[in-house]
């Protein structure tokens, strides 16, 4: 978002980091477990630093139950030589998951928060993905080094502040097939922010629609997050 794209710590996605047990939105300068940073009059804001201790967090096993990563990595049908950006990517919950979908491809873990896109290095070394890649944004910008063939956004679209504008720039980085993917939670969920901070999903539509995009498809087999896809318009 032009002024402050806090994913990444979502950048991007996510953060997107997620929250296994909903967002820590008590303390100031938190965000969800997908990452980001802080946001203004548009978004919820949240900083997600010392990502080892994050990690605790957005790497809780017990949120595989209802975040569902596996399927939604088989929703996305992706080539294996597919090139995909984790908008929000955190300390890597669904970038290394990707990562290992596309193996002939390439990930870039997408986040503001310098200390993320550290972590997610290291454990892209460690877990021997050279093809995973972090990159730090910027607030207005996620800096993507090449065009890629999908954007995920899970958990981070809230986040960000002026969202039109943000998304309109993010065409430039969509190869001729390429996709967005948003996740985020419905109102009325036990998990993430409070509903105040919580978009309803016609929103989503109406607001990617100002920017130049129309939805594809959409699943409903996440208990607490609607999953839509979107194309650009042109």
């Amino acid at each position: 978002m032009p002024k402050a794209f806090p994913v990444l710590m979502m950048l991007a996605a996510g953060a997107c980091a997620h929250a296994p047990a909903g967002e820590p939105h008590a303390a100031p300068g938190h965000h969800s477990p997908e990452g980001h940073a802080p946001a203004h009059a548009g978004g919820m804001p949240h900083r997600f630093e010392k990502a080892e201790v994050w990690a605790g967090r957005f790497e809780d096993p017990e949120r595989d139950a209802w975040q569902k990563p596996d399927e939604v990595i088989a929703a996305l049908a992706l080539p294996p030589d597919a090139k995909v950006a984790d908008l929000g990517s955190a300390t890597g919950y669904f970038a290394v998951r990707l990562a290992r979908a596309v193996p002939q491809g390439r990930v870039f873990g997408v986040d503001i928060e310098p200390d993320m896109a550290r972590y997610l290095g290291e454990r892209a070394r460690r877990e021997g993905l050279a093809h995973l890649v972090p990159v730090l944004g910027e607030p207005g910008d996620a800096k993507l080094p090449e065009p890629v063939d999908l954007v995920l956004v899970v958990d981070t679209y809230h986040h960000i502040e002026d969202r039109v504008a943000y998304f309109r720039k993010l065409q430039a980085s969509l190869t001729p097939r390429g996709r967005l993917a948003i996740i985020d939670y419905r109102k009325g969920q036990p998990v993430g922010p409070p509903d105040a901070h919580k978009l309803a999903p016609e929103q989503v539509r109406e607001e990617l629609g100002t920017a130049g995009y129309r939805q594809t498809a959409s699943h409903g087999f996440l208990p607490h997050q609607y999953f839509l896809l979107f194309a650009p318009e042109s």
